[in-house]
């Protein structure tokens, strides 16, 4: 049986992964009575294109949009002002536009434990403690630092499996605790707010 529901929130991201990951996660977050759509890109370009031509051509009733982008080597503040301005062009709608310090990856190191229960093989105890992996946000290419830990690590299958586990409010990505906080309260704004 399909949801007719009108779509409440669109998640824009940069790929599959991540939605993979989302798709876990916001069910975790949202009141029941929110529908939302994940719509996964084929990389940052992608994503940037694709930006204007979806806040244009989504008509009523409109949902919140969020975007999603990782930091990369960027600079955060000019990044998200550059996906700003390129919002601000298309829409007079103002989406939510987070960050994720260098890249998504990083949340999993925001919550090890999630990654051994993913991964059995890994021992998060090992790691949980070095310097280099206490702040997760300041792991320059987490994705790749995850590889070299982990046995058999895989983006799409940890963005399946590490999701699952996460414990949402004891994330220590700073990241990870602004996306969700910003995602809660932008669902959870006053009625009379909600774009129709």
């Amino acid at each position: 049986m399909t949801d007719d529901r009108p779509i409440n929130l669109v998640v824009m991201l940069e790929e599959e992964s991540a939605k993979y990951m989302l798709d876990v996660l916001l069910p975790k977050i949202l009141p029941a009575c929110v529908r939302f759509l994940c719509i996964p890109h084929q990389g940052k370009s992608h994503l940037q294109k694709s930006i204007p031509i979806k806040l244009r051509a989504w008509r009523k009733p409109r949902p919140f949009f969020v975007i999603l982008h990782d930091q990369d080597s960027h600079d955060c503040i000019a990044l998200k002002n550059q996906l700003q301005q390129l919002c601000a062009s298309a829409s007079q709608h103002s989406p939510l536009i987070r960050i994720a310090c260098r890249e998504l990856e990083a949340w999993y190191f925001g919550d090890l434990d999630a990654v051994q229960q993913a991964f059995p093989d890994f021992i998060a105890a090992r790691y949980r403690n070095k310097s280099k992996f206490r702040n997760p946000d300041s792991i320059v290419n987490p994705g790749y630092e995850l590889g070299k830990i982990v046995p058999n690590f895989t983006k799409g299958y940890a963005a399946r499996e590490v999701s699952k586990y996460m414990n949402i409010d004891n994330n220590t990505s700073a990241s990870f605790k602004h996306t969700i906080t910003s995602i809660r309260n932008l669902v959870e704004a006053r009625p009379s707010e909600r774009r129709n």
